[in-house]
């Protein structure tokens, strides 16, 4: 083989490295414009691109998104993101919203309304086992959508069809979990104030039991569940405080050494005063109940392992959300014109979750096959070398 091909190849193939290597490589400081438009007054916020418009927050603006046009709140104003923390295409603006479309936009909440008493009369006609919680119309009337609970299935092709002769839209059915119920509706929490979830969450955190164990309540259903028959929300808030306070104390039952050198069991513990109540002998066999704060006393710092008994299990049974949550009822869709009827939202979910999976193995696949194709370019590289030289040195 002559040098120069040899030559012309080896270039021709680190060209080619060259260019797969910076193809993989993402450029993480590239930053993007945007704002955060809000759609409903408890909701995940949304990037748009403000390009040619003079936004401030609390301004309405109409943007276009997957389920058409829309109206939003502007939360954020214009501020600098990385590429990577936004979903591409980036969408802008269409323009910021008038008197009249703010006038529409309220027209249309009167409209939803309207629509529930009809789609609960189709309800009861076909005698579905599902319960209506609300409606919602796209600012451009181009969609209608109703959010529904039940138990499992529905079949529910037959009332699309009746809604969509009766509204003449485009008719969208959605079924969400009890949780976001809670969250359309509204209501007051037992604390007196208003729902954590229809005031600020814009999403659900989970919650378990040993949340409520970890704070001390006591595992009563009517104590520690919400309006949704779930754990409450709030369960989340001061988990992490607690389990830094409960650090710092012993268990109870552990034995501890009293700031006067006598040894005494723990009997209670006041967390949130950071406080140990312990039982002393005293003269005559005499037992005392004494508190002392945690600095003042000594002991083997052991941290119990915080556990749920079947007994427990089964006594708060349900509690704990088990069902997929929609998380934001804006995103999920079942369109009317599909002919198969798309089972519920948690199927839809569970679909996108293993495509998500899907798509990350096939990532880890790609990364593979570049890697080991730059290997085998460079080893078939190596080998012609080497045949070269065995050919020259032969015919020398």
């Amino acid at each position: 083989m002559d040098t120069q091909e040899i030559t012309a190849e080896k270039k021709e193939t680190e060209e080619m490295t060259e260019e797969e290597e910076t193809m993989e490589e993402v450029n993480t400081d590239e930053k993007v414009t945007v704002i955060g438009v809000r759609f409903r007054n408890v909701g995940k916020i949304y990037y748009f691109d403000p390009t040619g418009f003079e936004i401030n927050v609390g301004d309405k603006v109409i943007v276009e998104t997957a389920r058409g046009i829309e109206i939003g709140t502007v939360l954020l104003g214009a501020r600098e993101v990385s590429v990577e923390s936004i979903v591409s295409p980036l969408k802008g603006i269409e323009r910021i919203a008038t008197e009249e479309d703010v006038k529409h936009a309220e027209e249309n909440r009167a409209k939803e309304k309207e629509s529930c008493v009809k789609c609960k009369e189709l309800i009861e006609k076909h005698g579905l086992d599902m319960k209506l919680v609300g409606a919602e119309y796209t600012f451009d009337n181009k969609k209608l959508l109703f959010y529904f609970t039940s138990d499992g299935r529905v079949d529910f092709r037959e009332l699309v069809k009746d809604l969509a002769s009766v509204f003449r839209t485009r008719i969208e059915l959605r079924q969400i979990g009890v949780r976001d119920e809670a969250k359309l509706l509204g209501g007051l929490g037992i604390c007196g104030r208003e729902l954590c979830c229809a005031s600020y969450l814009s999403d659900f955190a989970p919650v378990s039991i040993k949340m409520a164990k970890e704070q001390g309540l006591p595992l009563n259903p009517t104590k520690i569940s919400g309006n949704c028959g779930r754990l409450m929300c709030c369960l989340k808030n001061e988990n992490e405080t607690y389990k830094y306070l409960n650090s710092n104390l012993p268990n109870k039952g552990d034995t501890i050494i009293t700031p006067t050198g006598r040894e005494a069991a723990v009997e209670d513990l006041n967390v949130l005063r950071q406080q140990v109540i312990v039982v002393v002998e005293g003269e005559d066999d005499i037992k005392e109940r004494q508190t002392y704060h945690v600095s003042e006393i000594s002991f083997k710092q052991k941290r119990k392992k915080i556990e749920i008994t079947d007994e427990e299990a089964k006594e708060l049974e349900g509690l704990e959300d088990d069902d997929i949550a929609t998380s934001d009822i804006e995103e999920d869709t079942q369109d009317n014109r599909n002919s198969d009827y798309k089972e519920s939202n948690r199927r839809e979910h569970n679909r996108g979750r293993d495509n998500s999976r899907g798509r990350e193995k096939n990532d880890g696949r790609n990364h593979e096959y570049r890697k080991n194709r730059k290997n085998n370019k460079k080893k078939h590289y190596n080998k012609k070398n080497d045949n070269y030289r065995n050919d020259r040195n032969n015919n020398d």
